[in-house]
């Protein structure tokens, strides 16, 4: 049964919700759908009092430190933690109080080359429960290409269900997000939530598009059932019209 798992994402220190396809090195600033006036712990709070388990944490870039820390204090060993974790930090980051750590750019050799090495190295040290692979992908002639450093880079990974297979093993779950729809409210990947659906090797969390609860219940039927769900910017909890936030609190109250 899909499941809705919230989200707390930080840029510059605070709660936004950015459109994913503008995070910058350089240039202008991301496009802000939405930025927080309560702080991390006032969200962490919240899903822990609406007992929504399986939530992360991002910090997208310098600056989030304090914000990651005090979401976790709110929480412990109750959200995820993802955004700069390699394996000088993941511990420490468990010991904040982070249930998971989620990982992404540090397996890449300079963002781009996959290091099965890196891989096992990190699953060794944390154990294979403790750590969420994050295979966040934009589509490309090849697929869905797995993108680093906050979805700028494109390495040479592709996501396949060969790929999933390969990971699983030093993995607890999969965290994917389709950052070419990250943002945007313009429905979800489809095609990317059937296949992530029809491999079901491990648990997974989809986000990227999801507008309505209409997109929350298209990802339990394509996947079927078998792929969670994140919805950020169209949640009314962070200033979007086409999700109520108690309406995905009761749904995953379902039986």
């Amino acid at each position: 049964m899909t499941k809705f798992r919230p989200c707390i994402d930080l840029h510059s220190g605070k709660v936004k919700q950015i459109v994913g396809g503008t995070l910058r090195d350089e240039g202008p600033g991301p496009k802000e759908n939405f930025v927080a006036e309560q702080g991390s712990a006032w969200f962490a709070e919240k899903f822990r009092a609406d007992r929504l388990e399986g939530g992360h944490v991002i910090k997208l870039g310098p600056g989030n430190e304090k914000a990651a820390k005090e979401a976790l204090q709110a929480w412990p060993g109750g959200l995820q933690i993802g955004g700069g974790i390699d394996l000088s930090n993941a511990r420490q980051w468990l010991d904040y109080g982070a249930k998971q750590v989620i990982v992404t750019s540090w397996l890449f050799d300079n963002g781009i080359h996959f290091s099965g090495s890196r891989v096992n190295q990190l699953s060794s040290e944390i154990g294979a429960g403790k750590l969420v692979i994050d295979l966040s992908c934009r589509r490309s002639a090849d697929g869905w290409v797995v993108a680093t450093n906050r979805w700028q880079t494109l390495t040479d990974l592709v996501l396949t269900p060969e790929a999933l297979d390969r990971l699983a093993p030093h993995c607890a779950e999969f965290l994917i997000h389709a950052a070419d729809v990250e943002g945007l409210c313009g429905g979800i990947d489809r095609g990317l939530v059937e296949m992530l659906g029809a491999w079901g090797g491990r648990p997974v969390t989809y986000a990227g598009g999801a507008a309505s609860m209409d997109d929350v219940r298209l990802v339990e039927a394509l996947s079927g059932g078998r792929v969670d769900v994140t919805v950020g910017s169209a949640l009314d909890l962070f200033g979007g019209k086409g999700v109520r936030y108690d309406e995905l609190v009761a749904w995953n109250r379902r039986s």
